[in-house]
């Protein structure tokens, strides 16, 4: 096979323009050379609800048989899915067609090696970019295929479902946003066996036909148009709570019975006291943008915590090395020692309906408290010139006053406030977290102090 260069590797996963830099030649290399690089036995392959991936999953099958390695597909599913295909049937790798929350024009491939574990983006990911662009191919013996998709759903949703009880009498009435991608399908046959559990809960599905035209919007639940609708339907309804999947469904964002979105920092905060009200002494991973409400928690309910650099591939490896019973990004990534440590926007929207329901408090209550305690001003993004520099030069000016730490981008923290500051890997952006322990007024006058501070740097 001819040399081309694939420019679509990223930090995590290969993800590209349609047309431009990926398609079916790009998918069909990077896989067989997965399966070649790995030396795979069998690989699971699935693909998410846009209206490419399901030729691409059939393209990586192909490249993957080629390489000798026999495909176990399961159809259309979540990525979360795909990991517990690959460990509940003992395959080598997984291989998920998807660009989640992605404009319409795009598409990648997640992909994991045994165990669901993360690829190393230093070593691993690099062989096989370098494999993929050169194709050079053993000659193998072509794999079988095996559809397995009925088996690996049912053996996902009984693993969901057993980290909850839903052992409480109280009604709760919940909307669901499954934004036309993967969700919907695997979302009714949880609903379906949850009935059996609790039949207080009344659930209103909204969106959860699969269309890869994405009538309403891509499902990214962070766009403000989306958190519109999600938060006007719980309205609407006299929801408990709302919940918002995006397209592969790995992440889900919440929303209080006002419809107000719930910031991540702060769901972090409530999962984590959810295992450690059963589970003293566990360890939590947690991200560096945001973390003093999240720390208070943990102290309270004597648990141990950890910071991670964010992105799945350092949670991943911490929530490993010190066996982690959780791990929370704010971006609404969620991991779980009992779920191959891996992430699930399905257990992290269980364990809040099961939170929620043994609670005499409502999302907004317990939120609301949170919020006065610890108050955050958000992520705000910068367009600049030069991130670089304006690193260079806050850190400058913080260093000599502020206690330093350096896991991601650079944080700074004082006697009532804290700041994390760090730039995008894929765009010209700073992104900007500033949070308090005393008053939101102290977080808008610093918020402003530091704005202007990186409005001079960029000159």
């Amino acid at each position: 096979m001819n040399f081309r260069e694939i420019k679509c590797f990223k930090a995590y996963d290969v993800r590209g323009i349609i047309g431009k830099g990926f398609d079916e030649d790009v998918v069909y290399r990077v896989s067989r050379s997965l399966a070649q690089y790995l030396e795979a036995k069998k690989i699971v392959v699935g693909f998410d609800a846009r209206q490419t991936s399901k030729s691409f999953a059939e393209t990586a099958s192909q490249g993957v048989m080629d390489a000798g390695s026999d495909v176990l597909e399961i159809g259309m599913a979540g990525t979360e899915e795909m990991y517990s295909a690959v460990n509940q049937f003992s395959a080598c790798a997984g291989i998920e067609v998807t660009a989640s929350h992605n404009p319409l024009e795009y598409n990648g491939l997640k992909m994991v090696k045994y165990g669901a574990a993360p690829l190393d983006n230093e070593i691993e990911l690099l062989k096989i970019r370098d494999l993929s662009e050169h194709g050079i191919w053993l000659d193998r013996k072509k794999g079988g295929y095996k559809n397995i998709s009925q088996e690996a759903r049912s053996k996902y949703v009984d693993k969901v479902l057993s980290f909850v009880d839903l052992d409480f009498s109280k009604p709760l009435k919940v909307v669901v946003n499954c934004g036309n991608g993967a969700a919907g399908p695997t979302l009714g046959k949880i609903i379906k066996k949850l009935h059996f559990k609790n039949r207080k809960i009344i659930f209103y599905e909204f969106l959860n036909q699969p269309d890869p035209n994405f009538p309403k919007g891509i499902p990214n639940p962070l766009l403000k148009e989306n958190q519109e609708l999600t938060g006007n339907l719980v309205k609407q309804k006299k929801a408990d709570f709302g919940v918002a999947f995006d397209g592969d469904f790995d992440r889900c964002f919440f929303f209080d019975k006002d419809g107000k979105f719930v910031p991540g920092e702060y769901v972090v905060g409530l999962l984590a006291e959810a295992f450690l009200l059963k589970d003293k002494d566990s360890t939590i991973i947690y991200d560096p943008r945001v973390i003093w409400n999240t720390e208070d928690i943990i102290k309270n309910n004597r648990g141990i915590g950890i910071l991670s650099k964010t992105g799945h591939s350092h949670f991943k490896a911490l929530m490993r090395k010190y066996d982690a019973i959780y791990g929370g990004e704010i971006s609404a990534h969620h991991y779980f020692r009992d779920f191959y440590y891996c992430d699930s926007g399905m257990i992290a929207f269980l364990l809040m309906l099961d939170f929620l329901g043994k609670s005499d408090k409502t999302l907004g209550g317990l939120i609301n408290e949170r919020i006065a305690k610890f108050p955050s001003s958000g992520e705000i993004n910068f367009e600049v010139a030069n991130p670089d520099k304006i690193l260079t030069s806050i850190t400058e000016k913080f260093s000599p006053v502020s206690v330093v730490e350096k896991i991601d981008g650079v944080s700074f923290s004082f006697e009532n406030w804290r700041f994390n500051i760090r730039k995008s890997n894929t765009e010209p952006l700073i992104r900007l977290n500033i949070e308090s322990n005393e008053s939101y007024q102290i977080v808008e006058t610093r918020l402003k102090m530091i704005s202007k501070l990186i409005n001079e740097f960029d000159q």
